[in-house]
């Protein structure tokens, strides 16, 4: 396992110096790759109604204010809930 660890190490080095890049910024760079491949997987299951958004947020571990905002983002529908009661709904 740590062989394994060196030789990511190793790679990640050198491509930070072919490109120009801190290692930081390569790291954050494959953050962002790997994440967006992880909404865009939930995403999938979620427009099927095979996972609820309770579920995707604990999964990505982020709000669902911000779960909400990536719907937005790519134009997919969702019904919201409203917690703001009308006196119409109260009577």
């Amino acid at each position: 396992m740590k062989t394994n660890l060196t030789n990511v190490k190793k790679e990640l080095e050198s491509y930070a110096s072919e490109s120009g890049m801190t290692e930081m910024q390569v790291l954050d760079k494959l953050k962002d790759y790997y994440f967006n491949k992880e909404v865009n997987k939930n995403l999938k299951l979620y427009k099927k109604g095979k996972k609820k958004v309770s579920e995707i947020n604990r999964d990505l571990k982020i709000s669902s204010r911000k779960f909400y905002a990536i719907l937005d983002k790519k134009n997919i529908s969702y019904t919201k809930y409203n917690k703001s009661k009308t006196e119409e709904e109260v009577e």
